[in-house]
């Protein structure tokens, strides 16, 4: 396997700062053969090649030092199938926006420092809005891409207005993944496949991060076309500021 670069993630994330500096996106190119329904299968034939990556990963960013070796990596398949940004349609007439796009805020002594987006869309299932995106909408990479930008890092000033949201999380979706058109229906589909992985060592969890939490996760995106693969990761915490 072979590093062929990165993607440049400093532009997309001017309006959500708390990520810089501790989110990341590598591609590598690999000559086995690839197929969505062995994906346990692939992962366990790169298995070394995974542990390596994630060792030179987290000792070049230094935010998540490996002490002692790699000894497996846990796979997840993530649904990837959109081709557009019809899954957030019903978040704009649902009543938690206003037609600006501003996020209507939360009674502060009930949600300090929350908003509706954050609290009907993300976290409370018990919300009145929370089904607005359905439970298999939920699943699919798009959206998750959507929640871990919403929920930023560990200092994050959430944006007052979902359009930087939104085309932020377009943006990294369309560079992240690979699409192609079939020659005789003319549909396009995806052609990527999307596993959320975490390495061990004989401790336990070890990367992308030591402790369990909701804004630490890494991303395998399989092209088996081209055969690369982006490791796509981010290691909760303080990001990079400039005033």
């Amino acid at each position: 396997m072979a590093g062929e670069g990165c993607l440049c993630l400093t532009g997309l994330l001017v309006s959500l700062r708390s990520m810089l500096g501790r989110i990341s996106a590598q591609a590598y190119s690999f000559d086995s053969n690839f197929h969505p329904y062995s994906c346990e299968t692939f992962a366990l034939k790169i298995d070394g090649i995974c542990c390596k990556m994630f060792e030179v990963e987290s000792i070049l960013r230094g935010s998540c030092v490996v002490e002692k070796p790699v000894v497996s990596v846990s796979v997840e398949l993530v649904p990837c199938t959109k081709i557009s940004m019809e899954l957030f349609d019903p978040i704009f007439s649902c009543g938690i926006l206003r037609p600006s796009g501003d996020v209507v805020k939360c009674f502060h002594d009930v949600y300090p420092d929350f908003d509706e987006l954050r609290q009907v869309i993300l976290t409370e299932e018990d919300s009145e809005h929370y089904y607005v995106v359905g439970k298999t909408e939920r699943k699919e990479f798009l959206f998750c891409l959507f929640k871990h930008l919403c929920l930023g890092g560990e200092l994050c000033q959430y944006e007052d207005n979902i359009d930087p949201y939104i085309s932020t999380t377009k943006k990294l979706y369309k560079d992240l993944i690979s699409v192609q058109k079939d020659t005789d229906t003319r549909k396009i589909s995806v052609v990527s496949t999307v596993l959320k992985v975490s390495a061990y060592d004989e401790s336990g969890i070890c990367f992308p991060g030591t402790q369990d939490e909701e804004q630490t996760f890494a991303y395998l995106i399989v092209d088996p076309v081209k055969r690369n693969v982006t490791l796509f990761y981010h290691i909760f915490g303080m990001g990079k500021f400039t005033l």
